[in-house]
Order: structure tokens, then sequence, then C-alpha cells
């Protein structure tokens, strides 16, 4: 069985992204390798969260955006993936959006994904935030995500 991916939205994003500065390079770079490289060993999900983040953005490659998320399987978002969110933004674990960082982690955490690919180093992929959302997922007996970047399921031939 191979590994469940929660793709979030940075990842179609960076894989696309046209900024020059040495740091927007090299993520798009990394996400592009993992995305047509790798990406055939693992599960790939998004949600609903994240083809509405990707469809009411305004930016210039749109199109080859959303062509790169067609057809992957998306996970859908219930009551019981809802009081998850709540819970989340209750305890302080993401920002007060319950359309945003915290939607994404509660759907990872809900449906089982073994990782939560990500390039939002602020409120996801945080090594700093991962104890507290370890904490709050036990409590609410739910599976933790890894919360990784591109970078982290690269592997050793980069």
């Amino acid at each position: 069985m191979k590994p469940r991916v929660y793709v979030e939205t940075t990842i179609p994003s960076f894989y696309c992204e046209t900024r020059a500065d040495s740091e927007s390079v090299a993520r798009r770079n990394w996400t592009q390798h993992w995305w047509d490289f790798k990406r055939a060993a693992y599960e790939i999900y998004i949600s609903p969260a994240v083809l509405d983040e990707l469809h009411d953005g305004d930016y210039p490659t749109k199109e080859i955006v959303l062509s790169l998320v067609a057809g992957i399987a998306v996970l859908p978002v219930d009551d019981e993936v809802l009081d998850i969110v709540a819970t989340y933004i209750r305890r302080a674990l993401m920002p007060a959006d319950p359309t945003g960082d915290a939607l994404h982690l509660a759907l990872a955490s809900y449906h089982n994904c073994d990782f939560l690919l990500t390039w939002n180093c602020q409120h996801l992929a945080n090594a700093n935030k991962f104890q507290h959302i370890r904490v709050v997922n036990n409590m609410l007996g739910l599976h933790v995500p890894n919360l990784v970047t591109p970078l982290e399921l690269l592997g050793e031939d980069t």
C-alpha cells in the first residue's frame, strides 16, 4: 500500500511559481522534482478547500495549476471534519480561518494521511508547532500526519 499524501494548496502553486528570488526558485524546483518524479510512489489527495483556493486566486499560471490537480482524489469535508477545525481554532492550534490551515490539517488527520505536503512553514510544516498538534490530535483520537515539504519527500537522489 502506498503512503497517503494530502497535497495542500501551496504545492501546485509552487510548481508554477514565477518569482525569481532564490528561495522561490529552490522551492519551485524541489516541488517540480517531487511532482514529476516521486509523486507516483504515493496516493495523492486534495480537498475542496484546495480547489477553492486555487480557483479563487488571481495569478497568471492559474490554468496550469488547475490542470495539475485535475483528476486527483478529493477528500470530503463533513461535519466531523468541521468539528475538528473548530477545536483547532479554539485551542489556538491554527489561525481562526475555518477554511484555511486548520481545515487542511483536519482533513489530513481525519482521513489518516501519512503526510500533509505543504510549503506553509509558519502554521503547518513547523517543528515548533508539531508537539501542540500531536497533543491536540491525540486528545481527539486522531492520526497525526507528518507535516513535510517536498524537499523532505525527495529522498537521497537530490
